[in-house]
């Protein structure tokens, strides 16, 4: 088997499993829970909160219907771009498993919440195709933040709610982050060798 064969079935797999993990969760969540309800996981630190999102990722909200699906066409754009270029790469033999499996992260979270947006209010919601709300429910109660705290003084660290595909572009982000050399590192070299070359071109004398 290929390098570019492998690179392409991991990231089919993680992207193929991460969107129905997300939205299997969603799905049983819609179905079996009413809006608001709060379900007990583990004591009170971690519950499942029934929520519907009408803006970005754990709950920030982005202007109302022009907003919802300015969001929506940022995420296909984001996916479409993404696509792109980690096959790009692929074919190219200039990226690694590492690279392949924080790109295909990043896409299966946006995707996630595109099928929310564009077809959870088609379906649960009656709202128009891409104007959906999309389905959070992880909610974390760790501790409660000092009063004085800047935002969220009075409320519980992690106030924001979440669903799996939120994770997936978070933990794609801050690895990506924090493995920045890495991820950037042959468009670096790239450019390197470029101004070398530049530099050994030889001057026409006249």
């Amino acid at each position: 088997m290929t390098k570019q064969r492998k690179l392409a079935i991991i990231a089919a797999v993680i992207i193929v499993v991460f969107v129905l993990m997300d939205q299997l969760l969603k799905c049983w969540v819609v179905r079996h829970m009413a809006l608001y309800q709060t379900i007990p996981l583990l004591g009170e630190w971690l519950n499942l909160h029934y929520i519907l999102n009408e803006g970005m990722a754990f709950g920030l909200s982005f202007g109302e219907n022009i907003g919802k699906l300015a969001l929506s066409l940022i995420r296909i754009g984001v996916v479409g771009f993404l696509l792109y270029y980690m096959i790009k790469r692929i074919r190219q033999e200039k990226i690694d498993a590492l690279a392949v499996s924080v790109l295909s992260l990043i896409i299966a979270g946006a995707l996630g919440n595109i099928i929310d947006s564009a077809f959870y209010g088609l379906i649960f919601q009656g709202k128009p195709f891409m104007f959906g709300s999309v389905v959070d429910m992880f909610y974390i109660r760790l501790f409660l933040m000092p009063e004085w705290f800047p935002l969220f003084g009075g409320e519980y660290f992690f106030p924001a709610i979440f669903n799996i595909a939120d994770s997936c572009v978070t933990v794609g982000i801050i690895v990506m982050l924090c493995f920045y050399k890495h991820f950037f590192r042959e468009e670096k070299e790239g450019k390197d060798a470029k101004k070398e070359s530049e530099k050994e071109v030889p001057v026409k004398e006249n």
